[in-house]
């Protein structure tokens, strides 16, 4: 089962969505990548908020995907990581990073249909 680490974030006041949704993908896209162990990074950027219809509370989202936990522990160790966040600095935007075991439920979903259907 792959661990992930889940971060929804705001960008600085001063910054533009869109400044913020390219710096993201561009240069700071440049460090996370180079993370040890890293097998997935998905980068969403926030089209609509259903809670916050007028106002989205965030700006954007990544998933940085690990074989494992022991494997994300490791890559938060790496001299990578310090790099990725001191390229963040103090950018005054706002986070809530969580770590995920993630299951695929639509795979999981179409594996048992496909089980049910051999029998």
């Amino acid at each position: 089962m792959s661990t992930s680490m889940v971060v929804l974030a705001t960008r600085p006041p001063e910054w533009t969505r869109e400044q913020f949704t390219l710096w993201w993908r561009g240069e700071h896209a440049d460090h996370a990548l180079k993370l040890p162990g890293l097998q997935a990074y998905r980068h969403g950027e926030v089209m609509f908020d259903y809670d916050h219809p007028d106002a989205p509370a965030w700006d954007g989202h990544a998933v940085l995907t690990f074989p494992s936990r022991d494997a994300l522990d490791a890559a938060l160790k790496s001299p990578q990581w310090a790099a990725a966040v001191a390229h963040v600095g103090k950018m005054k935007g706002n986070r809530i990073c969580l770590v995920t075991e993630e299951v695929d439920l639509f795979l999981q979903k179409a594996d048992r249909s496909a089980g049910e259907a051999a029998t």
